[in-house]
């Protein structure tokens, strides 16, 4: 299987005029194709691992699936490198009978980027109407302390950051802050469908009383993807994007952005977080 780590010789050259070659570890990036017999529904750039996890997310955040029960099975199809080594990088989706499968018409027939993704839908209407869980108005309540503690807590259990630097990460918190699940990935939208993915397989949706955490900003698709599989509430570190902010508000959903250890901004539907 792909590596979650490639190691490269590198030159670190500094301004003083230093000049050592020494070894670097970086973050693997590889695509993951997805099929549903044998034709192509999507290819997405992600670090490999948990492919199944985020095979099942992206399902969950594009409407397809919304239970584990409706997954029948999932294989790795035959493939090599030049090599002649298995690649591990498409995988076949079998869903249940009822199941709605997706367009495969309309399939995407490009390479989905790690670094900000494809929005599988077309307007905060489209995201509304595919909502396969609602949101409690009293779903997800966190006390601002805890909520304050959760980046943190991300960032000190982030192993392949640690090793490489290169990594987002995505966490499942419980609202007491206990982390429930961790996935990290090149890309901030593979690590939260490998989040919700590994929920799902658990049988854990719909997560209205789980908390979000997210490194990086919080953009529209991170919205539409917490929104499909229940959660109440989302907290990035970075920016969020005003789309973010307007599909958070339609759907009930809080959002909280630039959340650092002292302070951070709710944009949305603050009911669910009680003040210090």
């Amino acid at each position: 299987m792909g590596r979650k780590i490639v190691r490269r010789r590198v030159i670190r050259a500094t301004r003083e005029g230093g000049w050592r070659t020494r070894e670097e570890k970086l973050a693997g990036e590889e695509p993951l194709e997805i099929r549903f017999g044998h034709t192509s529904y999507t290819t997405s750039m992600r670090t490999p691992g948990d492919d199944f996890d985020m095979v099942s997310g992206f399902l969950v955040g594009e409407g397809v699936i919304r239970s584990a029960e409706q997954l029948v099975s999932m294989r790795y199809c035959a493939g090599t490198d030049e090599e002649g080594n298995q690649t591990f990088n498409v995988i076949e989706v079998q869903l249940a009978a009822g199941a709605t499968p997706p367009d495969l018409a309309a399939a995407r027939n490009v390479v989905t980027s790690s670094a900000c993704g494809i929005c599988g839908t077309n307007s905060i209407d489209e995201v509304r109407k595919k909502a396969g869980f609602k949101l409690a108005d009293r779903s997800g309540i966190i006390d601002v302390n805890t909520l304050l503690d959760l980046p943190d807590t991300l960032r000190e259990s982030q192993q392949l950051f640690s090793s490489t630097g290169g990594v987002h990460a995505a966490g499942l918190f419980a609202t007491d802050g206990e982390l429930l699940i961790l996935r990290e990935d090149v890309g901030r939208h593979n690590a939260v469908d490998k989040v919700i993915g590994a929920a799902l397989r658990q049988g854990m949706l719909p997560l209205n009383d789980a908390v979000l955490q997210v490194s990086g900003r919080a953009s529209f698709e991170l919205v539409q993807k917490a929104a499909m599989a229940g959660i109440g509430l989302l907290t990035a570190v970075s920016a969020p994007s005003s789309l973010a902010v307007d599909l958070a508000e339609e759907t009930g959903l809080t959002l909280a952005a630039f959340s650092r250890s002292t302070s951070v901004n709710i944009y949305t539907h603050a009911h669910r977080v009680i003040k210090a």
